[in-house]
């Protein structure tokens, strides 16, 4: 998802920062200073990349953290703020090493849905790992293709415009 919005805005190459155990990107995108960050760490690690980067509550708040979320049907987005980790180790990760909820979330759906849209969220733990871990459909793959770029768009409204425009203009 990253990817898309560093190619789209023409941010440096991937830069491997080993004190934080992170691939980073810095530039500037939708007229601000902006670092973007893939750790490298396993995702239950992820708060210890994060750590070296945000500093305070206050720089928490400029934070977007985007990841997958069971609880949405693919192809779906919603942006959030200040919200609990839901019970992904991930961002119950981020959370402890930052000693805050109070950072913004893209959340991307990862669930498959049946054929009349209701959601099909696998059931026990060994299910949710393989689906999380698995290879996506060809469908599936077209569909996180195009929910890629609406990531980049919901970042770029954020960047610009804040966090009560973008939850308006995604959350539907």
């Amino acid at each position: 998802m990253l990817e898309v919005f560093r190619v789209r805005h023409g941010l440096p190459e991937w830069q491997a920062d080993g004190k934080s155990k992170s691939l980073v990107s810095k530039g500037e995108a939708a007229g601000e200073k902006v670092v973007l960050v893939e750790p490298e760490t396993y995702m239950n690690k992820s708060g210890s990349a994060l750590a070296y980067f945000i500093k305070s509550k206050k720089a928490a708040e400029k934070l977007i953290v985007i990841y997958d979320d069971l609880d949405l049907p693919v192809g779906s987005i919603k942006v959030s703020f200040n919200k609990s980790s839901g019970g992904h180790r991930g961002l119950e990760s981020i959370i402890s090493a930052l000693k805050t909820e109070g950072f913004l979330r893209i959340r991307v759906g990862i669930s498959p849905v049946t054929a009349s849209g209701k959601l099909k969220k696998p059931k026990g733990e060994d299910a949710v790992g393989k689906h999380i871990l698995g290879v996506y459909k060809k469908l599936e793959q077209e569909i996180l293709k195009k929910v890629a770029k609406r990531v980049s768009d919901a970042l770029e409204v954020l960047i610009k415009e804040g966090k009560e425009k973008a939850m308006g203009e995604f959350n539907k």
